[in-house]
């Protein structure tokens, strides 16, 4: 039967199209289904499931490795080879284990990366030039500078004895003093260029050391003194300790010339921070082993020539191991810890015969003490001892953690 009022049969689909589609000649929609149901029966396996409508996923960089050159772009395009720039990223807390993120064992291989990696056109000029290794002719030159200072002391020694008893005091302490400035010049001379040489240097290290070397030489005699109730006002000068700290010289910059060629050796031999750091440490405590070694002969030596006050020998080898350690590590980046070791040793060294003097006021006695103590033990010379020695230590203990590092030795 059909029904002709709105134009369906009963029973059957409607006209136009599927069930639940608009009435193509009406434009109607079923009752009781608004435009949202419909819309939302129709598409909602599409809107579930469809490739091509999925939100996009923030990723990472696909290749850390080119972020990190971009990051360090300047060192990598002024690295004279990949060993600079481990060094340089070392510098900047890079460690083996954050080297894994880069997809890397270590620092080493990554910066072998980096380097290939850096343009031709984009390296400096300097990249290109091979890293010249000091020749026959510059070793000869800075060993004849470093052999300066003793030599000069050596002369000193040398008039001072042979006008004994023939020049007033005036006049021996003129040639005291010109043979001083020359020590001093070819000292400046010796540290200006060569393995001691240190491109950075902290405020007040002369004066430091001036103070070491002038306690080195008068300052057994003055604490004799203040301990027992001067000072009188006259010193007897030690000079067997200068001496042999000056001729020692030579024995250091060799040593510190050893040091840098070893590490570097060991640095390009090296396939992690910590293999590096395991190879070198032995390296600084025998080049340190090897100057005591020297030192003690020098000083013997020294002693021989000119016997008397001062010529003991732990307190000028523990200055002498104290100088050492300090200037390595000025000469490797670390100026800081040296001035603070030197600066530390001299102020044992100043508070000796002033806790002596005041001690002698009533009822401050016990401030004394510890410097009768230290001198009944081992002598006048146990302060130098236990200043020069304690700050040795310290520093080269400080040495085998800073000097042990790639980026120490970057540009050695």
């Amino acid at each position: 039967m059909r029904d002709d009022t709105n134009g369906h049969d009963h029973g059957g689909p409607p006209r136009g199209g599927p069930a639940g589609a608009p009435d193509p000649g009406t434009g109607a929609e079923p009752a009781g289904k608004g435009p949202g149901a419909v819309r939302s029966a129709v598409r909602a396996p599409e809107i579930a499931y469809h490739p091509a409508r999925r939100s996009p996923v923030r990723r990472g960089p696909a290749d850390p490795v080119k972020v990190l050159m971009h990051r360090h772009r300047d060192l990598c395009e002024s690295a004279v080879d990949p060993l600079e720039i481990a060094a340089g990223l070392e510098a900047h807390g890079l460690t083996d284990r954050t080297a894994a993120r880069y997809r890397h064992r270590d620092v080493f291989s990554l910066a072998e990366e980096l380097y290939a990696r850096v343009p031709l056109a984009g390296r400096s000029a300097r990249a290109h030039v091979a890293r010249p290794g000091p020749g026959g002719e510059a070793r000869a030159g800075w060993t004849l500078t470093a052999l300066l200072p003793g030599a000069a002391c050596l002369a000193t020694a040398g008039a001072l004895r042979a006008t004994e008893g023939v020049l007033g005091g005036g006049a021996r302490g003129a040639v005291t003093a010109a043979g001083a400035l020359l020590v001093l010049l070819a000292l400046r001379l010796c540290l200006r260029a060569g393995p001691l040489h240190a491109r950075a240097g902290a405020g007040g290290v002369t004066l430091y050391v001036c103070w070491l070397l002038g306690y080195a030489v008068y300052g057994e005699d003055l604490l004799t003194q203040v301990i027992s109730g001067g000072p009188d006002g006259h010193w007897t000068a030690a000079p067997a300790p200068l001496l042999g700290l000056s001729a020692a010289l030579a024995p250091a910059a060799w040593c510190a010339h050893l040091f840098a060629a070893h590490a570097r050796r060991r640095l390009a031999g090296s396939h992690g921070l910590s293999e590096f750091g395991a190879r070198v440490r032995p390296v600084l405590f025998g080049v340190v082993a090897l100057f005591l070694c020297a030192l003690t002969g020098l000083l013997y030596l020294a002693g021989l020539g000119h016997p008397g006050p001062g010529t003991g020998l732990l307190g000028p080898v523990a200055l002498g191991g104290l100088l050492l350690v300090a200037r390595l590590l000025a000469v490797h980046g670390f100026p800081e810890p040296a001035a603070t070791g030197l600066a530390a040793a001299c102020a044992v060294e100043v508070a000796a015969p002033f806790l002596v003097l005041a001690g002698r006021l009533p009822g401050l006695g016990l401030l004394a003490r510890p410097v009768d103590a230290v001198v009944a033990a081992a002598g006048p010379g146990g302060v130098a001892v236990l200043a020069c020695g304690t700050a040795a230590s310290v520093l080269l203990i400080h040495a085998s953690v800073a000097l042990t590092r790639a980026s120490a030795h970057a540009s050695a």
